[in-house]
Formats: C-alpha cells, sequence, structure tokens
C-alpha cells in the first residue's frame, strides 16, 4: 500500500505576502478556514474506509502558511490532530509553511504536538526569481530554515516550481541540486499555471510573461525526476491535483501531469541505453517494471511512435527492470 494524506486545507491566512503566482482559493477549491471540529471529521471519515492503514497515514495541514497563522488558532487545530496521533490513527502530522516562519520556538511547539514532516514552499532557489515573483524571503532563509528543521529531526521536505517570471531551466535545474544539497527527504514539483487574480495574470496580459506550454513543462519535470531519483530524494508530487477552470488561464496544467512526466523519463532512459549500446535500428525489444507498459507506450502511443520515426519498432515486455536489447 502507498503512504496517504489526509488532508486539511488552510487557505491562505498566515501569508504575509501575496506571490505573483498566487491565488490559493483557486488552487484549493476552499475559502473557509476550518475549524477543529474539521479535523476531527476528516480523519473520522478517512479512517472509516476499509484499506485504510494508520501506518501510512498522516494527517496533512496544507494550503496556506501553517506556522504563520495565530499561535491559538495553530494550536487548536494541532491539539485535534494530535489526539489522533497519540490514538495511533494517524502515524503523524505533516503541514506545509514558509521558511521564514520557522524558527526554534515554532519547532519545540510542533514537535510536542506530533508533526512529523514540515514542508517548505521555497518555489526556487534563485535570489532574482524569488523577488521577482514577490515571495518575500531569500534562498538564505531557505537554507537555514531547512538546517534547522534537520537539526530537530523533523522529515523536510521542499516545494518547488517551474516556469515562474524571470526563471529559466537552468535556473530550474540549479534549484534542484540545491534542494538535494539541502538535505531534502521529500519534493514538489509544480509547473506555474496562470490564474485569474494574480501579478502573473496583469503581466501576461501586458505581454510581460509567457506561461510554460505543457510539453516544454513536461521536458523540464522529467529531467527533475531524474536529477532527484539518482539523489534518491523522493518525490512526492508533480503538479497541481484539481483547480478552479473557472480562473484558470493558461499554462501546463493537465489531470494526468504526474503520469506524462514518467513517460518521458522512461523515454529519456531508453534513448540513453540506446546510445549507451550503440544500437542498430530495426526491431528492439523494451523491457520495463511492472505496470509500466502504458507509461512506456506513452499518451497517445507518443513514445512507440518518436521511437519509430527514428528508427526502432519495439515490443514491451514487462520485467523488473527498464532494458532494451535487439529482437
Amino acid at each position: 500500500m502507498r503512504h496517504g494524506n489526509i488532508s486539511v486545507f488552510v487557505p491562505h491566512i498566515g501569508c504575509p505576502h501575496r506571490c505573483s503566482f498566487c491565488n490559493q482559493n483557486a488552487i484549493t477549491g476552499k475559502s473557509l478556514a476550518p475549524t477543529a471540529d474539521d479535523v476531527i471529521n476528516a480523519v473520522k471519515t478517512a479512517s472509516e474506509r476499509t484499506d485504510y492503514n494508520p501506518a501510512l497515514t498522516e494527517l496533512a495541514f496544507f494550503g496556506g502558511s501553517f506556522t504563520a497563522i495565530d499561535r491559538d488558532y495553530m494550536t487548536t487545530l494541532l491539539n485535534a490532530g494530535y489526539e489522533f496521533v497519540k490514538a495511533g490513527i494517524v502515524s503523524g502530522i505533516r503541514i506545509s509553511t514558509r521558511p521564514d516562519a520557522i524558527n526554534e520556538g515554532i519547532l519545540d511547539l510542533l514537535k510536542k504536538k506530533g508533526v512529523t514532516a514540515i514542508e517548505l514552499g521555497c518555489q526556487s532557489l534563485d535570489d532574482d526569481v524569488l523577488k521577482l515573483n514577490h515571495r518575500g524571503h531569500t534562498a538564505q532563509d531557505v537554507s537555514a530554515a531547512a538546517a534547522l528543521i534537520k537539526s530537530y529531526g523533523f522529515s523536510l521536505g521542499l516545494q518547488m516550481m517551474t516556469g515562474l517570471y524571470g526563471d529559466t531551466d537552468e535556473k530550474s535545474i540549479a534549484t534542484a541540486n540545491k534542494i538535494i544539497s539541502l538535505g531534502a527527504d521529500t519534493v514538489r514539483i509544480y509547473p506555474t499555471v496562470l490564474l485569474k487574480g494574480t501579478h502573473l495574470y496583469s503581466l501576461y496580459q501586458k505581454g510581460l510573461y509567457a506561461p510554460q506550454t505543457l510539453d516544454a513543462a513536461v521536458d523540464l519535470t522529467a529531467k527533475l525526476l531524474i536529477i532527484f531519483q539518482k539523489a534518491g530524494v523522493k518525490v512526492i508530487r508533480t503538479g497541481l491535483h484539481t483547480l478552479d477552470e473557472e480562473r484558470f488561464v493558461a499554462g501546463p496544467w493537465h489531470p494526468a501531469f504526474g503520469e506524462l512526466c514518467k513517460s518521458q523519463v522512461l523515454l529519456t532512459k531508453v534513448l540513453e541505453l540506446i546510445k549507451i549500446k550503440n544500437l542498430p535500428k530495426g526491431d528492439v525489444t523494451i523491457f520495463v517494471p511492472t505496470g509500466m507498459t502504458s507509461a512506456m507506450v506513452g499518451q497517445k502511443r507518443k513514445n512507440v511512435d518518436f521511437l519509430s520515426k527514428i528508427g526502432y519498432n519495439c515490443k514491451i515486455i514487462e520485467k523488473q527492470i527498464l532494458d532494451i536489447s535487439i529482437t
């Protein structure tokens, strides 16, 4: 069974800045601040599922800057969740917050209330990109917060975005490498989508900003996935789950974005194997791990059609490892 979260969204309250890309209500579909009863009901509902596994489930407070909200309110939510941690109904609590909303006092409190994982929305580790997108913190703030979180024994998650105003593929790859150097245990990769009511939307209307295309975002994210995979950093999300379609303007949103990226990763690795093995053109067999046939074929047969166009007619067989050989 896979690890899962019981997600409670705390939309935008606590955020001291309105970032260039941000419209939390459009992303989460939530606008009301949750109560302790909402937390209790969310856990109870999830735990009633027949496939529920407490050991693989965390309660997660997402959507806003959790440690920047009113301290009494934050503690109320944590207290509600901590009862389930003590009862063994969830394995721990995961929170997301800003790097400049972390200090020793906050970490002491989180430790006492059953928090096990902290995710920082750093978005980029390039100071120019951070400034252009009104993040209100620096790359050094991220480094300091990450080191402090690790010193307390929390699992460290870092969230990055691609396609931000002023960003480039090269800067995103540099951000990924810095994330690895900070000791991140998990990563989320979110391509920037353009929403009404944001600063990016104003720039877009003036012709000053163009969002990534879907193909460009998939290509870059696949490269990032390979970088993180080689470093042993687990990527737990690529792309947004859902958003408010009425506020969505443009950008690389796709309901199966993660699958598109996985497919591109497989194609990249197969092309590397062809080069390494110096395989002649013709009929080849591609061996893929169990359950990966569809991803290897690609959406609308994109991968196998591409390989066919460059001279490789593919048969795909599921095996334990990824490999390719002449048929």
